[in-house]
């Protein structure tokens, strides 16, 4: 049933997996929202996930969600129609729609219906896959997945806003998703509420253009500014998360809510605009190709600036897919170096490291080593510091062999009384080596993906 409403209030509350916990509630407290997304995957978040899943069949979630999700009970109860669109069900949509059931039920909120849209994994399905012709070949290189085929331990497509409009549509107030297109959290609740079609190309790139400048949380409002300084007029302990106010007819408005800190202006939104794409004339996504070369953004008001003259073309015939295989182990670790001759000295403790450790031939297949304070983290960009009088040692490795690194790992802290003087930044727990997953880009035909929408009943879940 579309609904009459000419605009609609969207509230981005989370850019990442580790961002302010405290940033969804606030944002719906202030923001007079209709919709509340969460965005919090990542190719890295989704490893992580996968990894989480191998260790237990119930989890590979955003495990922060359900605790989300308590701390706006009362909002939930004050504010009946705000509705939560989220991608926290990372590789289990069902499990993490489950525990926020279980949350919804203890707090008397049993009504509330939860969504987990599904269809994602390809895991289970890819001798199937195969044998329909899918070659799963690395988008960089072009080699294929056979190679790789047994060490896999998570595949997923980037599915588009259908499964959520399903959701909407069976009266879910809370929808669960895997792995979508970030910006497909917001075409989701525009292609519902507005009724437009999979084809007004127009429409739905105006979405995706708003769900771009939104997905990364504050970025948009000032966090991550170029023109950010230590004495500009905004302070950053207070950032408002962004608001967009999309209308029917297309284009939106983004701001931030009323007496929070941070800004809203051309210069961060174009910022953003360009954040993380490719071709800016045609940015890829499962539900349309937006053409943001176009674009006209506009300030109307303090904190608040116009976004028009989206422009799209029909969808790509395939899904991006995120892959992850096992790639043996890493480790990190960090050692100070004071005093004089500080790069010196911290050199002289590479050159131990990997002398000792090739003389007993256990030095790891891949090793780096890092002067943070001398330049190397933007090695090329700035001009490096000739004599800093302290350095950051960041020895790193990774390996086959798990037994490799934490040898490895063994070699920083002798270096406190056996190294050079000034060594120290020792006083933590020994390093330990974690395993590595492999990432993977490739991409399937859409014909062969569906995503599926399962809405539960909070009540049923607890007398479960």
């Amino acid at each position: 049933m579309v609904s009459s409403r000419k605009t609609i209030r969207i509230g981005n509350g989370a850019g990442f997996w580790g961002d302010q916990l405290d940033a969804p509630r606030l944002l719906a407290e202030q923001g007079e929202l209709d919709y509340l997304t969460l965005e919090y995957l990542a190719e890295l978040t989704l490893s992580i996930l996968a990894h989480q899943r191998q260790r237990d069949a119930d989890l590979g979630y955003v495990t922060d969600f359900p605790t989300v999700v308590r701390s706006m009970v009362a909002l939930l109860r004050s504010q009946p129609e705000l509705k939560i669109i989220t991608n926290a069900g990372g590789m289990n949509p069902v499990s993490c729609a489950r525990a926020v059931s279980q949350v919804l039920c203890e707090s008397q909120l049993e009504s509330i219906q939860v969504a987990a849209v599904s269809g994602d994994d390809l895991l289970p399905r890819l001798d199937e896959l195969i044998a329909d012709g899918e070659t799963f070949e690395h988008f960089e290189n072009n080699q294929p997945m056979t190679d790789i085929r047994e060490k896999l331990t998570s595949a997923n497509a980037y599915l588009g806003a259908a499964g959520i409009v399903s959701a909407l549509s069976d009266g879910a107030r809370i929808v669960i998703t895997g792995r979508i297109a970030d910006a497909s959290l917001v075409v989701g609740p525009a292609v519902f509420e507005f009724g437009w079609s999979w084809d007004d190309w127009d429409l739905l790139a105006s979405a995706t253009t708003t769900g771009h400048l939104i997905e990364c949380g504050a970025q948009v409002t000032g966090g991550m500014f170029s023109g950010w300084s230590s004495d500009a007029n905004f302070r950053l302990d207070r950032i408002g998360y962004p608001i967009a106010e999309l209308s029917t007819e297309g284009g939106c408005v983004i701001t931030k809510p009323a007496g929070t800190d941070g800004r809203v202006d051309t210069a961060t939104v174009s910022e953003q605009l360009v954040y993380e794409i490719g071709d800016p004339e045609s940015y890829l996504t499962p539900d349309v190709a937006a053409d943001f070369s176009h674009v006209q953004l506009e300030q109307i008001d303090t904190d608040r600036v116009r976004v028009a003259n989206c422009r799209g073309a029909q969808r790509p015939s395939e899904y991006k897919v995120s892959m992850s295989y096992a790639e043996g182990y890493s480790g990190a670790g960090t050692l100070v170096v004071a005093g004089p001759d500080a790069i010196g000295r911290a050199r002289a403790c590479e050159s131990a490291i990997r002398s000792r450790l090739e003389r007993i031939g256990d030095l790891p297949e891949h090793v780096a080593f890092e002067y943070l304070g001398t330049g190397d983290v933007v090695s090329g960009v700035m001009v490096r510091e000739a004599n800093p009088p302290e350095v950051v040692l960041r020895a790193v490795a990774r390996d086959p062999s798990r037994d490799v690194i934490d040898r490895f790992l063994r070699e920083l802290a002798p270096l406190v009384t056996s190294g050079p003087p000034g060594v120290t930044g020792y006083t933590g727990a020994r390093p330990r080596s974690i395993p590595v997953l492999g990432y993977w880009p490739s991409s399937i035909h859409r014909s062969h993906v569906h995503s599926q929408s399962t809405v539960l009943s909070a009540k049923d879940c607890c007398n479960g």
